[in-house]
């Protein structure tokens, strides 16, 4: 509810900077009946499961993935694959042929 609130008193303030001359009575009923919608929205995520990370799991994450960059300093290379007929690395290479 938190969000909501930061969110319609930023655009609260930008109605009423933008529509000065005109009636901002519809704007601000537009923002305050986004309210209850963002609730029903967040009701509807939880009841699927969703769950928002909180801060400071954000970043314990972050610092986790810093950490596992730092041990893994050198980039390893993927495994080539195993030579072919077509990569002319296998054992049936083509013999040169002799310029004439």
């Amino acid at each position: 509810m938190r969000e909501w609130v930061i969110y319609a008193s930023i655009m609260t303030v930008v109605f009423l900077l933008l529509f000065r001359g005109g009636s901002t009575i519809g704007a601000i009923a537009g923002v305050l009946i986004s309210g209850p919608l963002y609730l029903a929205l967040g009701f509807v995520l939880a009841k699927f499961g969703y769950q928002r990370k909180t801060m400071r799991e954000l970043r314990a994450d972050r610092t986790n993935r810093a950490t596992k960059s730092e041990q893994t300093s050198s980039p390893s290379r993927p495994a080539r694959p195993a030579p072919t007929r077509r990569t002319s690395q296998g054992p049936n290479r083509p013999a040169k042929r002799k310029s004439r």
